[in-house]
């Protein structure tokens, strides 16, 4: 029977802070639904993010060296509280409940359910999945891709998996001859990836967390960080204090980067005030106005570099810098001149004098720290959009000293940390011929399939393999209805798991569900308990340790997991002695330091100190690894993030994809998005009043959207109640994942092929 939801629907004004009374109410609220009221958990959290404990389960911000008291949030609260909740889903829940039944349930009833205790192979004649052991899950899935030509498999990585546990599972996607290694990353910061190195021979950002308490200036862009890493308003909150500048540009006005009450200190608890306010200047850009907003900016610059000039002051441009260190500036000024402030403050939606104050407290600022979140790299141009920002940091030495330096602020937690291990479909990135000399086998050479290829493969019938390292790969891709249609003429799924979620209720020909431990909970191997690593946003490498007691007996650790399908699979195939590995997983991270020495040079010995260590990130040293050795200024070709989409005509809006703070990733934890007003629902559309008025719509009427494209592919998500919401007219705003089929394939960031989700042309139909 499918469970109920609540037909209770309530939209009201939230003008509440972030943080306070509300965030602390709402932990009590789930505390209590997963039967943790009275647990023993609020001890296990005092453990989250510190040295001696384990690595929060969502966001990947920076875990301190001196750690608060309660160095958590609500969001990574909820997140210890979901992965460790009382409820159970186990053979009996299979065995009441066939997969098309379940296909009916919404995704957060699905995981609701509680986390899965043993493995479970699906069969087709009973439409249910029933238990299996261990011994005979490893053997008919080595059995089944020994059959599959391995160019066909694709081997996927969530955020969730530690740097040993996916270090392993590239050898073995590698061994077997499989390059196909999607990640997360495809999904969020691939601009990021493909755009920085370019610009400063980095893949990753340049900040540590210490520099967040010596700038003097900051820049958000398309970021919601008190939704997606809350633990940063805490240096945020404290830079503020001393009257540090925040200069915030986001379509939708998100309350984490508005106003914060720190539910940890007492007396801002106490304090009848609405708290600190986050952002000097909070700017409304139009959805993919980023790159104008950010030209006008170093426009203005120009301009009062220009005045300084013709009046004999001291240079607003570090022209010592830029003639050391960097390359192309000539063509990014010539790119600056021309560049027209009427097409600007169109583009962007900020005014001229806006745009130019910030420019004018930017000249003044020594030391600037320029965050940025997938609002920049979600966008057909959105490789462009991050080195935009470079090239705005670059034209005053923001970049390499302390207090400076470029932030992206990535979301799931060891999603970056992946990559610096191996995670990689691109060839180039990996050091394959060490792989090859160190484990004696050959590994395939050819670029493999990212996320958005794997799709494409998919509905084209030539992926017919696919393994998923954790995550919920079907909900979180675009073009959802193709996709899952297709899905079931694979000949393998494999899934290993802590819940239930949509992407296991579309079996393949052969598919398992493998349970694994979590983080949190103790991890068990031959020489004694395992302690695991992570990579934060920041590059610091951190130790985890779980000490919660397994769910279930009957699970097993992810490197265990991913250990027996390498010996189902490949044996004999190379020289890794995979049990010793297990036994003790040192002998892991002493692997990883001998294929990347540069970033884990004493890995085994640094990895447990407080704060971490950092990679040597040498861009942060003012050392390009860049072609010609410098730091490359890089000209936008356009304005317009998204060129190619024709959203000029009246019935035609540019709908952008967000999360409440009531989910991570594609994980929902309940129906309340407190921060927005918005209760009781997630199928709810985003508009300007002026847009509800223009279209004849009223507050509350039941809507569908579809995609404004002509491609012969029908996409449309229905039963959208209108809500009125501050949204730059125009622009609209739902939900992901739920608004996830309206996003096709083909509409993704140029290179890096990052689904272009902040910017999807819709129309609505009533």
């Amino acid at each position: 029977m499918k469970p109920a939801v609540t037909d209770h629907v309530e939209i009201k004004k939230y003008d509440h802070p972030t943080g306070g009374w509300g965030s602390l109410s709402s932990l009590i609220r789930k505390a209590y639904g997963e039967g943790l009221l009275m647990s023993g958990i609020w001890s296990t959290l005092l453990k989250q993010n510190k040295a001696d404990g384990y690595m929060c389960v969502s966001c990947s911000w920076a875990k301190p060296a001196e750690p608060r008291p309660f160095e958590f949030c609500e969001n990574g609260a909820k997140a210890t509280l979901w992965d460790q909740t009382k409820l159970r889903c186990g053979p009996d829940f299979f065995a009441r409940h066939s997969v098309t039944e379940l296909l009916d349930w919404p995704d957060c009833e699905l995981e609701k359910q509680g986390r899965l205790t043993d493995p479970l192979r699906y069969n087709a004649v009973t439409d249910r999945y029933e238990p299996v052991s261990w011994n005979e899950a490893f053997a008919e899935i080595g059995m089944e891709l020994r059959r599959l030509d391995p160019k066909s498999v694709v081997f996927y990585t969530s955020g969730r998996a530690s740097l040993e546990a996916s270090f392993m599972y590239q050898l073995f996607a590698r061994i077997y001859g499989s390059s196909n290694l999607p990640d997360s990353s495809n999904m969020c910061h691939e601009s990021t990836s493909v755009g920085l190195p370019r610009s400063i021979g980095s893949p990753v950002g340049t900040v540590q967390l210490e520099d967040f308490s010596q700038c003097d200036m900051m820049f958000f862009f398309g970021h919601n960080t008190g939704v997606t890493a809350p633990r940063l308003l805490h240096p945020l909150q404290e830079a503020r204090e001393r009257n540090v500048p925040v200069f915030t540009f986001n379509p939708l006005p998100e309350r984490g980067l508005k106003r914060f009450k720190n539910p940890q200190n007492p007396v801002d608890m106490l304090s009848p005030g609405p708290g600190t306010k986050m952002s000097s200047d909070f700017f409304q850009v139009r959805g993919g106005g980023d790159i104008a907003a950010m030209t006008g900016i170093a426009k203005a610059v120009l301009a009062l570099d220009d005045a300084a000039r013709e009046q004999g002051s001291s240079r607003i441009l570090d022209i010592g810098f830029i003639a050391e260190h960097t390359h192309g500036f000539a063509e990014f000024e010539a790119y600056l001149r021309a560049a027209a402030w009427d097409d600007i403050v169109a583009r962007s939606g900020i005014a001229r004098p806006d745009l130019e104050h910030v420019a004018e407290v930017y000249s003044r600022s020594n030391a600037v720290i320029g965050n940025y979140g997938m609002g920049l790299t979600q966008h057909r141009h959105g490789t462009e959009n991050v080195q935009m920002l470079c090239n705005l940091l670059l034209m005053r030495g923001n970049m390499g000293k302390p207090g400076a330096g470029i932030s992206p602020l990535r979301g799931h937690s060891n999603v970056q940390g992946q990559r610096t291990v191996g995670i990689s479909e691109k060839p180039e990135l990996v050091p394959l011929d060490k792989f090859a000399e160190f484990y004696a086998f050959e590994p395939p050479r050819e670029k493999g399939l990212d996320t958005v290829e794997t799709c494409e493969g998919v509905i084209a019938g030539s992926v017919k393999g696919f393994v998923g390292l954790g995550g919920n790969f079907v909900r979180a891709v675009p073009e959802t209805g193709l996709v899952e249609k297709a899905w079931r003429r694979l000949g393998l799924h494999v899934e290993i798991a802590t819940k239930l979620n949509r992407s296991h209720l579309l079996p393949g020909a052969v598919t398992y569900l493998l349970p694994c431990l979590s983080r949190l909970e103790r991890d068990r191997q031959a020489s004694g308990d395992q302690t695991v690593s992570m990579e934060d946003s920041t590059a610091c490498i951190h130790g985890s340790f779980g000490s919660r007691p397994p769910v279930s007996p009957n699970l097993l650790s992810e490197p265990k997991i991913v250990a027996e399908l390498a010996k189902a699979t490949v044996p004999d195939m190379s020289s890794i002695p995979w049990d010793k590995w297990i036994a003790d997983y040192s002998r892991i991270r002493d692997e990883i330091e001998r294929c990347f020495p540069q970033h884990f040079r004493q890995f085994n010995k640094r990895f447990l100190t407080p704060g971490g260590f950092h990679r040597d990130i040498k861009a942060s040293k003012r050392i390009w690894e860049t072609p010609n050795k410098k730091a490359n200024f890089k000209p936008p070709t356009t304005l317009e993030t998204d060129p190619d989409i024709d959203v000029s005509g009246q019935k035609v809006l540019t709908l952008i994809t967000v999360r409440s703070n009531d989910q991570f990733n594609t994980t929902v934890y309940g129906y309340d998005d407190r921060l927005r007003g918005i209760h009781g629902t997630r199928m709810v559309l985003l508009m300007n009043e002026a847009d509800i008025q223009r279209f004849g719509l009223t507050a509350g009427q039941q809507i569908d959207l579809e995609t404004h494209a002509d491609d012969g592919v029908e996409r449309r998500v229905r039963g959208l109640r209108v809500t009125p919401y501050s949204v730059p007219q125009g622009n609209c705003a739902g939900y992901y994942p739920e608004l996830n089929p309206l996003v096709p394939l083909w509409h993704r960031a140029k290179e890096a092929h990052v689904p272009a989700v902040k910017s999807v042309p819709v129309r609505i139909v009533c």
